[in-house]
């Protein structure tokens, strides 16, 4: 992996369960157009945390969404998406009022099948299923499909094995992990060469911080954002907490995920 990938040149403004996210409008305007970049061999990625679980990554390839909802001015000033990443069907991931509202000509959509069986028409022409495992180029990114969900007996129901994407994208060499909602699985701890990471953290529907942190010592991204990591009933788990357990086995970035006081 070539050293310039790993090259972290600046630092800007910056997610818990199966919840719906409720009407954020404040948050828009707090976005700017700031962002962390990270330099690859094909141009800049800029990250724009949006809220919990969404994010717009900015790309030589194009503009990334990653599992939008909420109130669509929340992407007000962020480039229109050329395409969107859907990783499950929860209301905190999935919400067909939000894709229909910042969908643009174009615009390519991708999910796992089960989402795909609940897009109503106008959205579900031309959308691409992914199951686990499955593979795709959109723009000269490979996309690869693994699997997120729970390997804990008791947490199986939240998400079941074979239902639900993670994505790996590889864009020019530059690799970026999103985990979706899971805990640590083989594939996940299989990876390697990982840029970038976004690894979600909460109970009882994810992982714990200190789960996060040992799935990152086996992997070693060499960036990670602690993402989705405020729930219900207790389930909220640290970033501060998570990142000292990291410590030096990756350099770990805080996004303005959440409004104070804020649940998931």
């Amino acid at each position: 992996m070539k050293q310039t990938r790993r090259m972290f040149l600046a630092s800007a403004a910056a997610a818990g369960g199966v919840v719906t996210i409720l009407p954020i409008t404040a948050r828009a305007a707090s976005h700017g157009m700031g962002g962390d970049m990270f330099e690859t061999d094909a141009g800049t990625i800029t990250v724009h945390p949006v809220h919990h679980a969404s994010i717009v990554l900015e790309t030589p390839a194009g503009t990334i969404y990653v599992d939008p909802v909420g109130e669509a001015a929340l992407y007000e000033g962020m480039p229109a998406p050329d395409l969107i990443l859907v990783t499950h069907e929860h209301g905190d991931h999935y919400n067909a009022e939000t894709l229909a509202a910042i969908m643009a000509e174009g615009t390519t959509l991708v999910t796992n099948p089960a989402v795909q069986g609940m897009l109503p028409p106008e959205l579900g022409e031309g959308a691409i299923a992914m199951a686990n495992g499955d593979t795709t180029d959109w723009e000269g990114v490979a996309i690869e499909a693994i699997p997120a969900q729970n390997v804990t007996e008791e947490r199986l129901n939240f998400h079941p094995p074979g239902r639900d994407n993670g994505y790996v994208l590889t864009i020019d060499g530059f690799r970026i992990y999103i985990s979706g909602d899971t805990e640590p699985t083989p594939e996940m701890l299989a990876l390697t060469d990982i840029d970038l990471c976004f690894l979600c953290m909460n109970l009882p529907f994810t992982m714990t911080a200190e789960q996060a942190a040992e799935a990152v010592a086996e992997f070693r991204p060499a960036a990670v954002y602690p993402y989705h990591y405020r729930g219900q009933d207790g389930g909220t788990q640290d970033p501060e907490t998570f990142a000292e357990l990291v410590g030096e086995n990756a350099e770990v970035k805080m996004g303005e995920w959440y409004e104070p006081g804020e649940l998931g």
